[in-house]
């Protein structure tokens, strides 16, 4: 969902501070322009996952983009290619189920020496040889939102199209995320909450036609949480009536759920309900200790939204799924692969999802 790693290089820009836009109600989304960067924004992060398949194997996927602006007033007007304005980092997990292993690996760049980038036309986002392309038509009354994800890490490799089969679907209210209390503590935020998903998997040189279902996360802005926030636990969940939940639960240094949690509901049609934190319940059902960090995870979860007549058990496929990013974003959390079992006013349905959980092993996980 939203990684809070524009909290490591606070106060990394020397010169006088560039004035970077703060998410604000009222912002328009335009599409396809959305998609691509928005580099007044200080951090911003385009996000998948998925759930793959190829006869009788089943996988996970998490990709991730990071763009992180360090810009100046001087950098901000230098015309040089050579000028470092923003930092890019990837993560790219994958959980093969049958074999209840999990693989992560994480990229780092930067812009101005080539190792990394954004191109808005067409769109490419690339750290070395990861990539994410988006492809749009130009007639953009007939927009299809195509996206071709490649990555790859040690006798790991994906290459990925995915198609949209709904519009996005803006979170919040009024064109902004609310994370915390505070003018501009929050982001621009949307979804692509299914994409059709096919393409090709290399597992322990094993070459493997999969295909699936993905979710797609695109954020931006900059300044989202509060000191009191310690971390979040985030669900995006697909069931098998081609609905669609999102929630986040963001938590307080009390052990209490902030006023600022909240969600969204996205019906077969593409349309949506807002949900506030009062229209959710989230209860842990257990919990697993992390050999890595030592952090306490919750493991397990029931989920209530009585508005709806939702009542849906949610297990992870896999329960290490933690990733210890040293060599990027230097956040410790857990991204998984979820299997969800769900009653929808009475009548038993599947699914299937990803949880993200932060703050569980030390401050956000990471050295702040």
């Amino acid at each position: 969902m939203f990684l809070a790693f524009f909290l490591l290089i606070s106060g990394s820009v020397t010169g006088e501070p560039f004035a970077y836009q703060l998410a604000l109600p009222g912002h328009t989304f335009e599409f396809p322009q959305d998609h691509r960067s928005h580099d007044d924004f200080r951090t911003e992060w385009w996000y998948f996952t998925g759930h793959l398949g190829s006869e009788d194997r089943r996988f996970g996927y998490e990709l991730t983009f990071f763009r992180m602006g360090l810009r100046d007033k001087v950098s901000a007007d230098n015309p040089s290619k050579w000028t470092v304005k923003d930092l890019y980092f990837g993560h790219f997990a994958l959980t093969d189920i049958a074999q209840q292993r999990f693989h992560y690996f994480e990229r780092r760049g930067r812009s101005g020496v080539g190792t990394a980038g954004i191109i808005q036309e067409p769109l490419k986002i690339w750290i070395g040889n990861w990539q994410m392309n988006g492809r749009f038509p130009a007639d953009e009354s007939s927009l299809k939102h195509e996206f071709v994800l490649r990555a790859s890490g040690k006798d790991i490799e994906i290459e990925l199209e995915l198609v949209a089969l709904k519009p996005p679907v803006i979170q919040g209210q009024d064109g902004v995320s609310q994370k915390s209390e505070g003018r501009g503590q929050a982001s621009h935020y949307y979804s692509l909450t299914r994409l059709e998903t096919k393409g090709k998997l290399v597992t322990s040189g094993k070459h493997l036609e999969v295909k699936g279902t993905s979710w797609m996360d695109h954020e931006y802005g900059s300044n989202q949480m509060s000191r009191e926030q310690v971390g979040w636990d985030w669900f995006s969940l697909q069931f098998d009536d081609d609905t669609e939940l999102m929630l986040y639960r963001m938590r307080r240094k009390d052990g209490r759920a902030d006023l600022f949690s909240s969600g969204t509901f996205v019906k077969a049609d593409g349309s949506k309900t807002h949900l506030g934190h009062k229209d959710f319940v989230i209860e842990s059902t257990g919990e697993w200790v992390s050999p890595h960090s030592k952090g306490t995870y919750p493991s397990g979860w029931k989920l209530k939204v009585k508005s709806l007549e939702l009542e849906i058990s949610v297990k992870p496929v896999l329960k290490d799924q933690e990733l210890i990013t040293r060599e990027s974003t230097q956040i410790t959390y857990w991204e998984g692969a979820v299997s969800v079992d769900v009653k929808k006013k009475g009548k038993g349905i599947k699914g299937q999802g990803y949880v993200e959980l932060t703050g569980y092993a030390g401050e956000l996980g990471g050295k702040f």
